[in-house]
């Protein structure tokens, strides 16, 4: 299997996650605007546990998530990428992202997600991937479906209610 560590997008650069994108992660992680799609803030020491963990996803499975820099200012967009999850007791590969919030609104999860997904149907022979978001996260509910993936349910997922979405080969 071929580890891509590094691509680009027409707009975004991105590098596979390492330590070094602890500051930026943290930033995020802190920032309340962008965390409360995703359940709440984290500590920082909980970021550096977040990093650990996906690094070693890395190291497992080859592929795992991304950090994404705006091509011409080289800011810090977001992370995304596809890892390993839990989805109600089965493992399944999820499609990931977060996106800062002074990149909302111009499209940048879609053009991330597409790049992603390319890359797991045509590079990792994934048969499916699934994605899901909040229940109140409506702008990430128009990315997936965007990206093509089709609603499936509402599950509990760390805790929380989501509605899990799915897209197959």
């Amino acid at each position: 299997m071929q580890l891509v560590e590094n691509f680009s997008t027409p707009r975004l650069l991105a590098e596979r996650l390492r330590f070094q994108h602890l500051h930026e992660l943290c930033e995020m992680h802190q920032n309340t605007q962008v965390m409360a799609t995703l359940g709440g803030v984290r500590s920082d020491e909980n970021t550096r546990l977040f990093i650990f963990n996906n690094l070693h996803h890395w190291q497992r499975y080859g592929f795992g998530l991304w950090v994404f820099r705006d091509k011409t200012s080289h800011k810090f967009v977001g992370r995304a990428g596809l890892r390993n999850s839990d989805v109600e007791g089965i493992n399944k590969v999820e499609l990931a992202y977060a996106i800062m919030s002074d990149f909302w609104g111009q499209g940048l999860a879609t053009e991330m997600g597409e790049a992603i997904l390319k890359i797991g149907f045509e590079l990792l022979n994934l048969q499916e991937i699934v994605c899901f978001a909040l229940t109140t996260n409506q702008a990430s509910q128009r990315v997936m479906e965007k990206l093509r993936f089709k609603y499936e349910h509402e599950i509990i997922h760390a805790n929380l209610p989501h509605l899990l979405y799915r897209l197959t080969a």
